[in-house]
This record gives C-alpha cells, sequence and structure tokens, in this order.
C-alpha cells in the first residue's frame, strides 16, 4: 500500500478571465472546485494508473468538509483528521486573451499539535510499502517536521518519498529519505552553492545524497527532462517535444510515475521515465488537470 501525506491540504478554486486589470469588475467563468496539495495529488494521480493509496490529511470547517465530499466523489481512498481550523484554499486564473496563468497560493492556519500526531501515529495503520509526503508545511510546524515523518515511515517498514522545498527541504540533511525531487534551485541551495551548470548537476545530486538528504534523487530541469541519481547510478531523461498547456500538477505527477514505477520494482532508468512521462503529460492539459493515463503510457513508451 502506498500511503500520501499532505499537512497542508486545500481547496484548488480555478476560474477565466478576459484578461486582468486593477481597478475593474472581472467577468469569470463559473468557479471550479478540486481537492488539493501535494500528497493529495499524487494519490489522485496514482487512481489515475491504476495504483491504490490511501491520502492521509488534516481537515477543518466549512473547506475541509468540501475536501473530503469532493475526494468521495473522486472515490479516493483517504484518511482524514479533524484540524480545527479552516481547511485553505488557492485561487488559479486564466487570463483567455492571453491564456496566461496566474496563481494565487494562500499559507493557511496553524494545525493543532495533537491532530498532527494523529496523523503520524496512523501511518502505521496502513502498513504501507511507500510513504509519500509532499507539498508544503503549515504555520507553526518546525522545518524538520519532514525527518519525524522519514523516521515513522521507516519504523513502519517504508521507504519514505519527500518533495517540498524551502527550509523543510533543507532540514532533511542527515535524515536519509528514501528520494527526494528538488529543482536546480533547489539543489543549489542544499548544497550552499551560488550556482549550478547543467553539467555539474549529477555530480552536486551525489554530493547532497553523501550529505544524508536521500538515498536517491530525482533533480526536475523543467522542460529539459530530469535527473535520477544514486550514489552509484546516474541516469538522464531529456523531455519529450510536446504543447504545453499548463505546469500545475506537474511535479505532483511525476512523483506518482516515480512511486508507482519503484512499486513495481522497475529499474531505475524506467522509473525515471515513467516520472517524466507522467509530468510531461500532466502540462498538455488546462488548468489543475492532472495527465490523462493514455497520454503517460504513450510518452513513456517513446522515452524508453
Amino acid at each position: 500500500m502506498i500511503v500520501t501525506i499532505t499537512l497542508n491540504p486545500c481547496i484548488d478554486k480555478s476560474s477565466k478571465t478576459p484578461s486582468l486589470q486593477p481597478e475593474a469588475k472581472l467577468r469569470c467563468t463559473e468557479v471550479k472546485h478540486e481537492p488539493g496539495g501535494g500528497g493529495i495529488n499524487v494519490s489522485k494521480a496514482l487512481q489515475r494508473l491504476a495504483i491504490p493509496s490511501v491520502a492521509l490529511f488534516p481537515a477543518g470547517g466549512h473547506n475541509g468538509n468540501m475536501l473530503q465530499e469532493l475526494l468521495e466523489q473522486e472515490q479516493l481512498h483517504f484518511h482524514a483528521i479533524d484540524s480545527n481550523v479552516e481547511t485553505r484554499e488557492n485561487w488559479i486564473v486564466v487570463e483567455t486573451q492571453t491564456q496566461e496563468q496566474f496563481r494565487f497560493t494562500f499559507p493557511g492556519r496553524a494545525v493543532d499539535a495533537q491532530s498532527i500526531i494523529t496523523l503520524i501515529d496512523a501511518i502505521r495503520n496502513f502498513s504501507p510499502t511507500y510513504v509519500v509526503a509532499s507539498g508544503s508545511l503549515p504555520p507553526g510546524l518546525p522545518d524538520h517536521f519532514y525527518g519525524l515523518i522519514v523516521k515513522t515511515a521507516a519504523a513502519a517498514g517504508a521507504k519514505c518519498i519527500v518533495d517540498t522545498s524551502g527550509a523543510a527541504l533543507q532540514a532533511l540533511k542527515n535524515k536519509n529519505a528514501y528520494l527526494i525531487k528538488p529543482n536546480i534551485g533547489e539543489l543549489q541551495k542544499m548544497l550552499n552553492v551560488e550556482s549550478l551548470e547543467k553539467n555539474e548537476v549529477d555530480d552536486a545530486a551525489q554530493q547532497a545524497l553523501m550529505d544524508g538528504y536521500a538515498e536517491m534523487m530525482v533533480v526536475s530541469m523543467g522542460g529539459e527532462g530530469a535527473w535520477l541519481i544514486t550514489k552509484e547510478e546516474k541516469h538522464f531523461v531529456a523531455a519529450p517535444k510536446i504543447e504545453k498547456k499548463s505546469t500545475v500538477g506537474a511535479g505532483d505527477s511525476m512523483v506518482a510515475g516515480i512511486t508507482q514505477a519503484l512499486q513495481k520494482n522497475l529499474s531505475l532508468k524506467e522509473v525515471l521515465c515513467w516520472g517524466v512521462a507522467c509530468g510531461s503529460a500532466a502540462t498538455m492539459n488546462e488548468g489543475t488537470e492532472l495527465f490523462k493515463a493514455a497520454d503517460a503510457k504513450r510518452l513513456y513508451e517513446l522515452l524508453i
């Protein structure tokens, strides 16, 4: 069983308007509501690959109830812990004249500590093989909190994949997650260097692994592709040439592709190909929509 963890879930609200102008009354399309947050998106993406998972997350208030209702509509297996505070929401607005996308991300509210402890304890109940902890931390949680999830997953006999950024990612040093997925800018911060050339990424990633961040690392390079690095192996897969409509959900889709391939015990090259295929397929769709399974499979066959 794969368990995903979203510590800062949200309702993604998206709409369209002809153009964004200050002080103007903007006529928008009907709002679309979708369940969001890193781990939840990974579970949604895994479902498209016919891979079962359970999504763990705190939820509260009107938005928290809506979040659970939306997941029930999608028939996604989840376990929610009452956070006693209103679940946050994000806004995505597409300007139809230019097809530019504007993303308004809100921080959320501090979650009760006991709720988080209850959520972490729940990991063991599902006897997971992989735990995927993804997304930002809610206000009030320490930067090193993902390290606790790594430790809990290991105690439950699971391998922990962490996809986060900023201080929460830096705090994973010496925590030895199973896999992390930084981009080049985040890798620079991990190593405290001002810049990295493209031909230096693989060696830099191996240095970060030696610093105890993880056993393996996927370095996302946007439209160019991605590296998968272990202490012994290096694999690069170039991104396929496709028409991109939105990058929302591409990272979570990549993590889902990686996770399902690891669950199937595929080779590391195949793991990376699935990650790039799913991430690229997600960019082919508008707004917050994740990839279509047929697109991901077709791109995978091109990459492998």
